[in-house]
């Protein structure tokens, strides 16, 4: 049974429609992450679990228990502010403790739940000082502390990580993946940074213009993307997308993808779907993503389909670990990820290998997956 359950839920501010038939679900001690541009809806999706903005239509429940008309404090639920919302006047201690004193906890209760979640933040030499006087990290730690203690239902998380710089990110987005894993809390996470939604999610929901554009595990949402939205959303760098046309080759079929002052370069998919084979003739969008496309040396071994093609090398992008290569393909600029030692040049021509149990095929009207 699911823990949280969204049903058709819509939310409209006047005639402006910001959520339309939204229907999501998640399991105990899942770590949902909703992901997706400026402006999609998930801040005010978010907001309509907590209660902090009224819903329009549908419903939300909790634990088998309808909340579309519940008072936020009735919800059971903890919400980690972007902003962290710490108060500047109050200790550290002072702002973990402050909900539980307005609730009328023990004061012994009190100082056993403030030392044990500063204990498992890393805070406990901080519990004296004031807001002022802590790291962008630290305050982070702080909020997250001051949710920690309610232990309620459902956490709420609002791009918590947003102000901080990269490497602090990183090391937050670790500590709450180790959080998740030794609480084993329910957790709803909002963020823009799909690497973020990667890293963390059991469960991912890619959110543009109001509307649910795919809704499935970290997997399927990189390897399976419903649409060409989330497949150049999801991933960095995100995948090529290039026009091509499905062929006859043989009794099989092939993908025919236009070159810069060459013939097309034409790749066999012998393993393709049924459903491509109603577009042969047809111009689609192919999408292979950069760690697909490689030198031949660096091709997946256990890949049962791997297509060769020489490509003109515009650009070489070294980035430690790996190598990218920028070359044109059916009309649009593509990026392949090389290995690190690969001796590759730019302005000259390099084979590359092309995994094509990776690719996927959209339809160029309606933008939707064929396979």
């Amino acid at each position: 049974m699911s823990f949280l359950k969204i049903s058709n839920l819509r939310k409209s501010y006047g005639a402006l429609e910001i959520l339309k038939d939204i229907n999501l679900e998640i399991e105990q001690g899942g770590f949902l992450v909703l992901v997706g541009p400026s402006g999609c809806g998930k801040s005010t999706l978010l907001n309509t679990i907590a209660g902090l903005e009224p819903i329009t239509s549908g419903d939300i429940a909790i634990d088998g228990r309808s909340v579309s008309g519940l008072h936020p404090s009735k919800r059971d639920i903890a919400m980690v502010f972007q902003s962290y919302a710490l108060y500047p006047n109050m200790t550290v201690a002072g702002n973990i403790a402050f909900g539980m004193e307005i609730r009328g906890v023990a004061k012994e209760e009190r100082d056993k739940a403030i030392k044990q979640v500063a204990d498992m933040l890393q805070i406990g030499h901080l519990l004296e000082r004031k807001p002022g006087q802590l790291s962008g990290g630290q305050r982070q730690r702080v909020a997250m502390g001051r949710a920690l203690v309610r232990d309620p239902k459902l956490f709420l998380f609002d791009e918590p990580l947003s102000n901080l710089d990269a490497k602090l990110r990183v090391d937050m987005r670790t500590e709450i993946k180790r959080l998740h894993q030794r609480m084993k809390t329910t957790i709803v996470y909002v963020t823009h940074d799909q690497i973020e939604a990667m890293t963390l999610a059991t469960k991912i929901a890619v959110l543009k213009d109001g509307v649910l554009q795919q809704f499935g595990s970290p997997a399927e949402i990189y390897n399976n993307p419903a649409n060409t939205f989330v497949a150049d959303f999801m991933g960095s760098p995100a995948m090529n997308l290039l026009k091509g046309k499905v062929e006859t080759n043989g009794s099989g079929l092939a993908v025919s993808l236009a070159r810069h002052q060459a013939e097309p370069l034409v790749l066999s998919v012998p393993n393709a779907p049924g459903s491509l084979s109603a577009y042969s003739g047809k111009d689609v969008i192919f999408g292979i993503r950069p760690e697909a496309l490689t030198d031949p040396d660096g091709a997946d071994r256990n890949a049962r389909t791997v297509a060769e093609g020489d490509c003109l090398i515009e650009v070489v992008e070294p980035a430690g670990a790996d190598t990218f290569a920028v070359t044109h393909l059916g009309g649009k600029e593509i990026v392949a990820r090389l290995r690190a030692d690969v001796r590759i040049t730019a302005g000259q021509t390099a084979r590359l290998a092309f995994n094509l149990d990776k690719a996927v095929f959209f339809d160029p009207a309606s933008q939707l997956r064929i396979a």
